[in-house]
């Protein structure tokens, strides 16, 4: 009976060991030639270690093995120096179609370079880039393609590896109704892919962190209807957007570098259930907006860094619905901030020496304007043309040289100013070729004219304003309607 007990103990822990404990570890070429007949023996918690070498085949990963490749995590030249030495080559055209890698549920990729899988065409490539994307069509975003990772509707783990100079987008990441697809991507290096570096598609909720998108042939990361979180990324060069945001996702973009792109920094679009968070991200020297948004798309854009752009640092368009609040907006070539047939919450941003004007809000654009920071832009603090609606309420516009006028209300735009300071040089403080209500402002001028510069269609109506520093406080006083 004693004899009894003990084997019956010696089973219960025997069988309470974490079938980790057991596992494998595989040496590819050592113990097996190729890295696909590795995965085929290996088993559930078992990893394969490949040592450096060009590896001339795809590969299906099973679930929860770790394809990890040899060495010490060293910095390469785009990569850490393991990934760099240890390739899987797709073969081209003649290597089939399916991605180079895919990954299963519970699986670990670290380190390999994934390349040649499909077609990457240089000449194609440089004329999109020559073209700014003009010739791109909206069909290929979210179009999964034959990727150089593939991730379908499992959650793994993608980590330090290269993807270049492949046929479609460098790792794509695509849902599936009734399953999680919550993948890891961190650490990779993603370029020179004829679709995007990274592509979070079809209700995926993707970590996308601390990667390096550059160059790629679309958006450097880029999401259709899906929710990542995207953090600490950098993307440059890409042809389009550094990230681009569409077809009803609600990524969290944070913390992010884009720049010299050759669209936007960050670009959204493509419909009102298009809400994404892009917050604290510098977005900077790209060959258009530094953040874009356009198609109705309704982002929250909070707390970013936007300069040196070559349009405006934050610009939206065709009916987009933005709340753009706590942004510093500097030394753009075109506005600061620019609404032109949007519906705008504007808030609490600082706009700084643009080209043109910190605000600016045009069309059939309409804004609310509270307690922003306009100063020392070349043209104007704030321009309201054609046909503009805006509310402007706490907000300090400023600038000490120049001709233009501070504030600019043209071509029958209107304008309700309400406790504003508005102080510095220009013909006035205030041009007015549309109608006005100006309540509670504070205007201070430095270089005579007038406060306010009513022209042939303007109106105002003034109650409770304090205009000092003008030879007069408005040039024409009988289109002005003074309420005590």
């Amino acid at each position: 009976m004693k004899k009894r007990n003990h084997w019956i103990s010696f089973c219960l822990i025997t069988s309470a060991i974490p079938a980790s404990l057991a596992a494998r570890e595989w040496q590819v070429p050592e113990n097996v030639a190729t890295i696909q007949k590795a995965i085929d023996q290996a088993e559930p918690g078992d990893s394969i270690l490949v040592a450096p070498g060009t590896y001339a085949e795809r590969i299906r990963i099973k679930p929860r093995i770790t394809l990890r490749s040899r060495g010490e995590d060293i910095p390469g030249e785009k990569g850490l120096k393991r990934a760099e030495l240890t390739i899987i080559d797709g073969g081209g055209e003649d290597g089939g179609d399916s991605p180079g890698v895919t990954m299963a549920e519970g699986a670990i990729l670290d380190g390999f370079t994934v390349t040649g899988v499909g077609t990457y065409d240089d000449a194609k490539w440089q004329e999109a880039r020559d073209l700014k994307g003009a010739n791109q069509s909206h069909e290929h975003i979210g179009h999964f393609g034959t990727p150089g990772i593939a991730v379908t509707a499992v959650t793994c783990s993608i980590l330090n590896n290269i993807v270049h100079h492949n046929g479609a987008t460098g790792i794509a990441i695509q849902g599936k109704e009734g399953k999680r697809c919550a993948p890891f991507i961190s650490g990779n290096a993603c370029y020179r892919n004829m679709g995007g570096g990274i592509g979070s598609m079809n209700g995926s909720t993707a970590i996308i962190d601390s990667n390096t998108c550059f160059e790629n042939f679309y958006a450097g990361i880029g999401h259709d209807n899906a929710s990542p979180h995207v953090i600490h990324n950098e993307c440059y060069g890409n042809i389009r957007a550094g990230i681009g945001v569409s077809e009803g996702s609600c990524a969290i973009v944070r913390g992010n570098r884009c720049y010299q792109n050759r669209r936007a920094g960050i670009g959204i679009r493509t419909g009102s259930s298009t809400r994404p968070v892009i917050e604290d991200n510098d977005c900077y020297e790209n060959d258009m907006a530094g953040i874009g948004v356009e198609e109705e798309a309704a982002p929250i854009i909070r707390n970013n860094r936007c300069h040196h752009n070559q349009l405006a640092g934050i610009g939206c368009k065709e009916h987009a619905n933005p709340i753009i609040d706590g942004n510093y907006c500097y030394e753009n070539k075109a506005a600061g901030i620019g609404t032109e047939s949007s519906t705008a919450l504007i808030r609490g941003n600082h706009c700084e020496k643009n080209e043109s004007t910190g605000i600016g809000i045009s069309g059939t654009s309409t804004a609310l304007v509270v307690g922003n920071t306009c100063e020392e832009n070349r043209l104007v603090a704030i321009g309201i043309p054609n046909g503009g609606q805006a509310v402007l309420h706490g907000n300090t516009f400023v600038r000490t040289g120049g001709m233009p006028p501070i504030v600019a209300i043209l071509n029958g735009s209107t304008a309700t100013l309400i406790d504003n300071t508005i102080r510095g040089g220009g013909v006035g403080a205030i041009m007015l070729d549309g109608e006005l209500i100006a309540i509670g402002n504070t205007i201070e001028g430095r270089n005579g004219g007038s406060g306010i510069v009513i022209r042939e269609k303007g109106h105002a109506m003034l109650s409770g304003n304090s205009i000092t520093g003008y030879r007069k406080p408005v040039n024409e006083p009988e289109k002005a309607t003074v309420v005590d």
